[in-house]
């Protein structure tokens, strides 16, 4: 995709300064870079150097999205906040009070991207802002404004968490996959014109969670595929070049079977799916899924402060000296998701309530559960914990989501609570992730509510017929950011691909592969992946041949997958079709590609040129 855009961008440009675009007469580009199809840049030309003013008009005045642009000569303006399926009036001012008007018609809205049911709010809180979620499975990335119309929606599968950067940018989960059910190949920064500016790539993938500290250096959720568990590692990339320059295991922290969830599992141990650093006490707070616990580590030592949660079941060595003790009137969270450290130091979490015990016997159904937003007050010191603030459980079911989910805090008393995995089969609560009951059923009914609160009282509400994994308010256009022209970077590396040293035994080599198998191989510029379908449990194996000295043979997994925690479905296919991804590093050299399926050995007639 950054390739795309360069090509692309580069296209409107050239066509831009050859027409010598003026303000009476600017230059219009709709989705200039491919991926935001209600976005748009217009460009031209002033005699001198002064600020533009551009207003996108609303639907009414208080739909109007205004930004102001810094003094320049060559003007190319990226322009947000547009209606789908409508001819959109910007108007352009400048300082000596002329103006220019523009239309810019759109296409119809994508069929993937879902409308409210509902919103409740007003133009004067939401004050400009808009309200974005990140979908879980069945919708596309998207946002909308006071009055429920979406103005912004993006066509790749971006995942996760929407983190905004110090620069004005924004950092999301990448759209490539790497290893299923959901782990990208790492984070993008990029703005809401659709351009991105950088691929931050892992060997472990990125999943659930970012975080960019002080410096600029961004705290990654990751993994190591070869270490046999996922979801239990952070690293802290290096902002410059992508580089890993901390590594923390959770496998060295706690361990990985004393008191599990009802999600649990040997791979999935921990389920790390929110981190949050705090400069006061140099430390890191992680939400562990499958432990029912939130974390806090030491970030130099890596060295357990704390831990909130359950304590059931639990070694008397943790419980002693580790888990927080409760004050007054308190609630234990159960596989909860996202964590926010407040300024004054309190811990918000989403409780999702999932199980709702640490006891099977006691599990909660979904019908008769609920979920909340949360605030725990921590003493440090005397090693207790206290809850001071929860909303949802007073709405019981109907706000229960048992998977993903997010808290946001915006001052004292006033939250963000989106509830984002909420399922219903004719009317009543699913047990289980709706993502996963969707696939099994699709007259499961996917919803996600996002509530603001200011006092109290509640000021947003938002209803959305899918599964969001979080939510975000913020505006479409922030302080000091402007679109910069030129190519994206990719940095760091996806890692060598793992081989298998033992190739099958075969009875011969076959000219062409059956067209049952549906082979297809696509190539990106760090990686080949290989598609294919066969049956579950069947042998298949990629050989690359480059001669003497240089073959390299690798296993491609036809097993079946069962995940508890899809907390992103979005990746899934099916059963039968198997994608497995070749990086490019640590290959140098001309390769004959050989595909060996159960007992015969398949020349693809496929050479792969690979250069270091």
């Amino acid at each position: 995709m950054i390739d795309q855009q360069f090509a692309a961008e580069q296209t409107y440009l050239k066509e831009f300064r050859s027409l010598r675009s003026s303000f009476e007469a600017p230059f219009v580009r709709l989705n200039p870079y491919l991926i935001t199809p209600l976005t748009a840049v217009i460009a031209f030309y002033t005699e001198t150097k002064v600020p533009v003013t551009m207003t996108v008009a609303g639907l009414e005045p208080a739909g109007n999205i205004t930004k102001t642009f810094p003094p320049a000569t060559e003007h190319v303006l990226p322009v947000l906040g547009l209606y789908p399926g409508k001819d959109n009036v910007v108007k352009l001012s400048l300082p000596d009070r002329r103006t220019q008007w523009v239309s810019i018609t759109t296409a119809p809205l994508h069929k993937a991207v879902k409308l409210p049911d509902s919103i409740h709010t007003t133009a004067e809180y939401m004050d400009g802002q808009l309200m974005f979620v990140i979908p879980a499975m069945g919708a596309l990335p998207a946002a909308y404004d006071y009055h429920g119309d979406c103005r912004w929606y993006c066509t790749e599968s971006l995942t996760f968490a929407i983190k905004d950067l110090q620069n004005g940018r924004l950092s999301i989960g990448s759209s490539r996959l790497m290893e299923k059910p959901y782990y990208t190949t790492g984070l993008l920064e990029m703005d809401l014109v659709g351009k991105i500016y950088v691929e931050y790539r892992l060997p472990g993938g990125y999943h659930h969670d970012q975080f960019e500290m002080e410096d600029g250096n961004l705290l990654v959720l990751t993994e190591c595929f070869q270490s046999g568990t996922v979801e239990d590692m952070c690293v802290l990339l290096d902002r410059n070049d992508g580089s890993i320059l901390k590594t923390w295991d959770f496998k060295d922290i706690l361990p990985q079977d004393a008191s599990p969830s009802g999600s649990w599992s040997a791979h999935d141990w921990f389920h790390n799916n929110a981190l949050w650093y705090d400069k006061n006490t140099d430390s890191i707070t992680l939400s562990g899924r499958h432990q029912d616990v939130l974390i806090n580590i030491d970030f130099e030592t890596g060295n357990l402060n704390w831990i909130l949660g359950d304590p059931e079941g639990w070694p008397k060595e943790l419980t002693d000296n580790y888990f927080l003790k409760p004050v007054g009137n308190l609630e234990w969270q159960y596989e909860q998701h996202a964590c926010i450290i407040t300024p004054d130091g309190d811990l918000m979490t989403f409780d999702n309530g999932h199980y709702r015990s640490k006891n099977p016997e006691h599990y909660r159904q979904g019908k008769d559960n609920y979920s909340r937003g949360v605030r725990y007050r921590i003493d440090w010191k005397n090693r207790t914990v206290q809850q001071i603030w929860q909303y949802g459980k007073e709405r019981g079911c109907e706000f229960f989501s048992p998977y993903i989910s997010n808290v946001d805090y915006y001052e004292d008393g006033h939250y963000l609570v989106h509830s984002g995995g909420i399922a219903t089969l004719d009317g009543v609560t699913c047990e289980g992730v709706g993502s996963r009951r969707y696939f099994e059923n699709k007259s499961v009914c996917l919803k996600s509510k996002t509530v603001e609160l200011s006092d109290g009282k509640v000021v947003y509400e938002m209803c959305l017929n899918a599964n969001y994994y979080r939510a975000k308010k913020r505006p479409l256009y922030r302080e000091g950011l402007n679109l910069t022209l030129g190519e994206g970077r990719l940095l760091g590396t996806l890692g060598v691909t793992p081989e298998f040293c033992t190739i099958a035994e075969t009875v011969g080599i076959e000219d062409s592969i059956p067209e049952k198998y549906q082979v297809l191989v696509t190539e990106e510029r760090d990686r080949y992946t290989f598609r294919g379908t066969f049956e579950k449990g069947q042998l298949v194996m990629l050989v690359l041949d480059g001669g003497a000295n240089n073959k390299h043979c690798y296993y491609i997994s036809t097993s079946a997958q069962s995940f508890t925690a899809m907390c992103v479905g979005t990746f899934q296919s099916s059963e039968r079709m198997v994608d497995f991804k070749l990086n490019k590093c640590g290959l140098n050299g001309t390769y004959e590609v050989f595909l060996i399926v159960d007992d015969l050995m398949y020349r693809l007639n496929l050479v792969l040129t690979i250069a270091k």
